[in-house]
């Protein structure tokens, strides 16, 4: 297996993460509110012209198209991490299916499949009326059957 090298980031990922929490700060939003005002005051030194409201029309669509794409390069970073942490929790717990690591590359059927499996365990856990038990996919009942008995038997102790 590949090694993966820390902090081995891009030029472009180290700009889009610093440009992401930057423009998502307090100060950015304050920065932006006092240009949007400026832009109106200076409104009646202009005649309220076609070229005074070009202005702010070029400026805020030239900002938009390219903050799109590096909110959605942080938003693919983040999501990316997310999920290798699910993956690594799923992969780790004994009772999950490890069918749920690659849950993000199934089918909205197959995704829909497994709901129901879900909904099932979830009616199987309100009979016991605890939050506790749990369940995997596979053999959901079985093994509803062997935590019901252990949690019985604890109690009876």
């Amino acid at each position: 297996m590949k090694q993966v090298k820390k902090n081995k980031n891009s030029g472009f990922e180290k700009f889009a993460t610093a440009v992401s929490k930057a423009t998502g700060s307090t100060y950015a939003f304050i920065i932006a509110f006092f240009i949007v005002i400026a832009w109106g005051i200076t409104g009646p030194f202009f005649d309220f012209s076609e070229t005074w409201q070009l202005v702010i029309n070029t400026g805020t669509t030239i900002i938009t198209f390219l903050m799109v794409f590096l909110i959605q390069k942080a938003q693919n970073k983040d999501s990316l991490a997310i999920q290798l942490k699910l993956n690594e929790l799923v992969a780790s717990n004994e009772y999950s299916s490890n069918r749920l690591v690659d849950v993000e590359n199934m089918t909205e059927d197959e995704m829909t499949v497994i709901q129901k499996y879900y909904r099932h365990l979830s009616e199987l856990s309100k009979k016991d009326q605890t939050l506790q038990t749990s369940h995997s996919i596979e053999e959901s009942e079985q093994k509803h059957e062997i935590k019901s008995k252990k949690q019985h038997q604890t109690k009876s102790k």
